[in-house]
């Protein structure tokens, strides 16, 4: 081995510790982001496919009996 790769092993092996943490800490940084991403997606994915299926029901309609009312106010005298 050169002198110049033996001063660059000791060097590593001085900061071993130290890249290791960093390598880590990058590690989980790409795992929350890509988890972050997935979820984001099934997050449309999901509202995307329950917009869709509110979409496509029949909208329901309610009858409302409202002569008792109008009788009412017709006999108050009230127009």
């Amino acid at each position: 081995m050169s002198q110049a790769k033996v001063d660059r092993y000791k060097e590593q092996k001085k900061n071993r510790k130290k890249i290791m943490r960093r390598e880590k800490i990058a590690s989980v940084l790409r795992k929350c982001a890509g988890t972050v991403v997935v979820l984001a997606i099934l997050g449309w994915v999901g509202y995307s496919a329950v917009s869709m299926y509110q979409k496509n029901q029949p909208a329901s309609y309610t009858e409302v009996n409202i002569t008792a009312i109008s009788d009412y106010i017709s006999s108050l005298g009230v127009d």
